[in-house]
């Protein structure tokens, strides 16, 4: 028995959001609205996503001694996230500049801070946050090195899910123990380079499976996701919506996927589940004030339907290959 349903081990950032008309271009100022602050970063995003579901959730990130550092020890608390071992001090706490447009749609960049600094001694003092869980989700907002020794610390029989975000190469050694590797069509085709060049997201999928991960997940936005594992391909359909800011939709799909994997639930089961919570994110603002409950999930999407298809069709019977969705 586990004391914790998932550990998140990664970052955690103060978003610094602004909404404008339009995201600039190369060399272009725009205006944009008044500057908001909201907590976010992949690693804290994921950990209030799980725990806002009610998952028995534990993080493990650095933070600065400073206002946007207890800004997130603040928000994780609140949802319920156990953070012994969010680490304090060291350098500032990680930003992310985060301009919105009217679609919803975002653009970031990082300053990482003190998500830099977690390392791989970090991990290996964590050994008691690896042995209370089976399922530990990681992204590339932190040292490699760091990720590297996170797969080394997983319990026998435990399942490493990763988004490789921002994207890089990865060592065999990760790649192998990814179940699921979860990208978006950006990170997709940063990671398979020349090799995704006039395929579709399905051919990406299998691509990436080639590559050494145990599964794969291509995250498509409003379009949904699919599914990879073995020689067949799943389409998990979304639910529609009105986007008001994608902000950390992503980080809550990855939550919500890791957790019901977690509790017993087939990969295409978890993943049209995921879905539905990333849906329910878009309608909020912010990254982890937007992260719905459970009740919230199934007032507004649904319940999850259970009979996903395989063998390359769609959940709705028509063929993945050739379909194209939009990315977020």
């Amino acid at each position: 028995m586990y004391d914790y349903d998932l550990l998140v081990v990664g970052s955690a950032n103060a978003d610094l959001v602004i909404d404008v008309e339009r995201r600039p271009a190369a060399g272009e100022t725009v205006l944009g609205g008044d500057l908001a602050v909201h907590p976010g970063g992949k690693g804290a995003n994921q950990a209030v996503a799980a725990a806002r579901l009610d998952a028995r959730t534990a993080l493990l990130a650095r933070v600065g001694d400073d206002g946007h550092g207890r800004l997130l020890l603040d928000s994780l608390g609140a949802a319920g996230v156990d953070t012994a071992g969010v680490l304090v001090g060291g350098a500032p706490t990680g930003v992310a500049l985060i301009t919105v447009d009217p679609l919803g749609d975002n653009s970031i960049v990082v300053s990482p801070g003190a998500n830099s600094r977690l390392s791989p001694e970090d991990v290996r003092a964590a050994a008691g946050l690896f042995r209370a869980t089976r399922v530990v989700s990681a992204q590339l907002e932190i040292p490699l090195e760091t990720v590297v020794e996170v797969v080394r610390n997983l319990v026998p029989g435990g399942r490493f899910v990763l988004n490789p975000s921002p994207p890089r190469e990865l060592p065999a050694e990760v790649l192998a123990a990814c179940d699921p590797l979860i990208v978006n069509e950006h990170e997709a085709r940063v990671i398979l380079g020349d090799a995704c060049v006039g395929g579709e997201p399905a051919d990406w999928a299998r691509l990436l499976l080639a590559g050494g991960p145990r599964s794969v997940v291509v995250t498509l936005g409003a379009e949904g996701a699919l599914v990879c594992a073995g020689a067949d391909v799943t389409r998990v359909p979304s639910v529609r919506v009105d986007a008001v800011d994608t902000t950390g939709a992503g980080d809550a799909f990855t939550a919500a996927l890791a957790w019901r994997l977690g509790a017993g639930a087939a990969l295409a089961e978890a993943a049209a589940y995921a879905a539905r919570v990333g849906a329910a994110a878009v309608t909020r603002r912010g990254a982890q004030e937007s992260y719905p409950t459970a009740e919230e999930v199934e007032a507004l999407c649904g319940a999850v339907p259970g009979d996903a298809r395989t063998a390359g069709r769609a959940a709705d019977g028509a063929p993945v290959a050739g379909e194209r969705g939009g990315s977020r």
